[in-house]
């Protein structure tokens, strides 16, 4: 028989837990849960060599391990930094790692337009989130933001670099889920930009992944562009026979049509299976889905309130309990 590993103990905000040696501090903190949990813009569990970019995940670690108890002289990035046996670690508890966060936030919006109004990830966009927690009331910048023309990258989907962090998830989805990667990041420094080799489409079977890994509107569904908002339409699981894929998706529909199809996704917004770009782009009949029923919204969003049972029908997602339910609010 084997030997039993020995695990390491953590302390994040004053909640223990176990982990495996090799575990990194925010996956640590993810299995104690909470508000514990750093935010992460570029970290993406599902996709290799993710993470270390955008420095939203940053922690102060008040103790190094049992064997060395000094702090460590700087934040760290804790989807980058391994767990120590007896680290311990302050996420909200820090001000230091609020202050950065602060930061971090004002730095990612010094190029990001405010286009909140018209922008497809409106209501499901992590940026949003971040900068409704730790955004400030005003910019100190006085030059001008980089701005970029809007660019389709092929037949399904569209190109805002104007909204781009460089969290590079796309570039990372396209090298490990299709044979041949045809785009990338260009240039250095404040020039870099994503973009493809001479304007060429993205056109392999799961490239449509990259929508659902940008954590911005910088790539959207062509197909489902200015459709509808997103807190108006309703997510329900949903599965189809597929040849390529799982066939596992979620539909957000709106009445009885679906608006686009997104895979399925975890608490911290990452893709459980991936889905091909025929369930993604051309299976918007409902008819040609099992409806499972409604899809909880865990991350805290907009999306996350709109709040519903279980259809009758599984079609009409708008039951008579719900339509009650407005009505009573609408008259208070």
């Amino acid at each position: 028989m084997s030997e039993e590993i020995k695990k390491f103990k953590i302390t994040i905000d004053g909640q223990t837990t176990e982990v495996l040696p090799g575990t990194s501090i925010l996956e640590a903190a993810r299995q104690i849960g909470g508000k514990s949990v750093p935010p992460a813009m570029c970290y993406y569990k599902p996709l290799e060599n993710s993470g270390g970019r955008c420095r939203t995940c940053l922690v102060e670690v008040s103790k190094g391990s049992e064997a060395d108890s000094r702090p460590m002289p700087k934040l760290v990035a804790s989807c980058r930094t391994s767990v120590m046996d007896g680290m311990e670690v302050k996420n909200i508890t820090s001000e230091k790692t609020q202050e950065a966060r602060h930061a971090v936030t004002e730095f990612l919006l010094i190029n990001h337009p405010l286009d909140c109004p018209i922008c497809d990830q409106a209501g499901e966009c992590h940026l949003q989130d971040l900068s409704y927690e730790h955004g400030v009331e005003a910019t100190r910048t006085e030059f001008e933001r980089r701005t970029f023309e809007p660019e389709d990258i092929g037949p399904y989907i569209k190109l805002n670099m104007n909204r781009c962090i460089l969290c590079a998830r796309c570039v990372l989805v396209a090298n490990q889920l299709t044979d041949n990667r045809e785009h990338g990041i260009l240039f250095r420094g404040e020039h870099a930009e994503i973009s493809t080799n001479l304007n060429k489409a993205l056109e392999s079977d799961f490239i449509g992944n990259v929508i659902d890994v940008c954590p911005v509107g910088a790539l959207t569904d062509r197909t489902a562009r200015f459709a509808s908002r997103v807190w108006f339409t309703k997510p329900v699981n949903a599965s189809c026979e597929c040849d390529k894929c799982a066939g596992k998706a979620v539909l957000w529909m709106k009445g009885e049509e679906v608006i686009r199809v997104t895979a399925r996704k975890d608490q911290y917004d990452e893709v459980q299976d991936w889905i091909c770009n025929e369930c993604r782009f051309h299976k918007k009949d409902v008819k040609r889905w099992n409806i499972e029923g409604p899809r909880h919204i865990d991350r805290h969003s907009v999306i996350s309130l709109n709040h519903y049972q279980k259809p009758k029908n599984m079609i009409n997602l708008l039951d008579n309990a719900d339509a009650k339910e407005i009505s009573e609010k609408d008259e208070k």
